[in-house]
């Protein structure tokens, strides 16, 4: 008898085990205003506060604004250069590397928890609003 049949419902209860935590860490308006204040605390405030500079420029309705537009705040050649719009997908490959999305870039800081990327970005997203 073979042990595959059995190997692969267990896979699968355990990715799904995995998706439910990540769910509940981040599930829900709610959770992610909650999550991603307490992530974004923990992982950004070295740096970044929401609503004055710091090392790193604010960062209270980052979500739609353009990179390095923050009057005052001197950043990097290569962010003052760029064209982007911070958006969930630009935030979430920033958090990951920085340097693979605007090269030359002073920030140093890389987030590998694709669960805390989430909550603060939704975090970000609501202090837009």
């Amino acid at each position: 008898m073979s042990m595959q049949p059995k190997i692969i419902p267990a896979i699968a209860l355990a990715s799904g085990a995995a998706f439910l935590a990540a769910f509940a860490f981040v599930g829900g308006a709610r959770g992610d205003t909650i999550a991603g204040r307490s992530a974004f605390e923990k992982r950004c405030t070295g740096c970044h506060a929401l609503d004055h500079e710091k090392t790193g420029p604010r960062l209270a309705g980052v979500v739609g604004r353009r990179a390095g537009t923050v009057a005052g705040f001197p950043y990097s050649e290569g962010v003052k250069k760029s064209a982007l719009v911070w958006n969930e997908a630009a935030l979430d490959k920033w958090l990951t590397d920085p340097e693979t999305v605007i090269p030359d870039t002073e920030m140093a800081f890389r987030l590998e928890n694709p669960v805390e990327r989430a909550a603060i970005i939704a975090f970000l997203k609501e202090t837009g609003k």
